[in-house]
């Protein structure tokens, strides 16, 4: 018996991230919605309840800090696994013990694409296992 595809929910303003994301995502197995910024985010999340969130720091309207924390907030008790992305340090993919900016787990977008995929592939396996 096979699992059902996961979900994932990519928010981000920049269309070109977006679409690789999306194209690496799809390419996995995953279904995948998009949003151009968080109040989209937002309310895709509540409509679809995506298993991930993937969401850029820096936006218009919502940015990612305040996407992140309405969604967890949303989720509550079983909040989805959320990644932050940004630009805005080179560090390596890193995981916090508890969520800052509202995510545990901050990527650059200098990742390549099929490894931001792996990252959310094994956070969701981890999930899965947690909750078992």
């Amino acid at each position: 018996m096979t699992d059902t595809p996961k979900k994932v929910l990519i928010i981000d303003d920049d269309p070109f991230f977006l679409k690789i994301l999306t194209d690496s995502f799809s390419d996995s197995g995953f279904i995948v919605f998009n949003a151009n910024d968080g109040v989209e985010g937002v309310a895709l999340y509540r409509e679809k309840l995506p298993d991930a969130i993937i969401s850029d720091l820096v936006m218009p309207r919502m940015g990612g800090v305040s996407t992140c924390m309405e969604i967890s907030r949303l989720g509550g008790d079983h909040p989805p696994v959320i990644v932050l992305l940004t630009s805005m340090f080179q560090e390596t993919p890193h995981e916090h013990d508890t969520a800052e900016m509202g995510a545990k787990v901050h990527v650059p977008k200098s990742t390549p694409p099929v490894d931001i995929v792996i990252i959310v592939e094994q956070l969701l396996e981890r999930e899965k296992y947690l909750n078992n």
